[in-house]
């Protein structure tokens, strides 16, 4: 069976944020870039809800991770896209 596949407006709504286009990129461009050294669900502006949901679609492999792969990716841009 094929897996879903996650936008950012879904894994944002997910993680109890406002997931319109221009609300996603402002998050990207306060929030980039990420350091390297900061694990994503461990960046401090995530609640610990939040976190341990990024944590568990990661571990699990769920069908979330590929997005929030994504999302990590974004947030080291020093520039972060959608």
């Amino acid at each position: 069976m094929e897996q879903p596949f996650h936008g950012f407006a879904e894994l944002f709504k997910q993680l109890g944020l406002p997931a319109g286009d221009a609300e996603i990129a402002q998050f990207l461009r306060q929030h980039a870039p990420l350091q390297a050294s900061v694990a994503l669900a461990e960046a401090p502006f995530w609640t610990e809800a939040q976190a341990g949901l990024l944590r568990d679609a990661l571990a699990g492999d769920a069908d979330w991770a590929e997005i929030v792969d994504q999302l990590d990716a974004a947030l080291r841009r020093p520039q972060a896209r959608v």
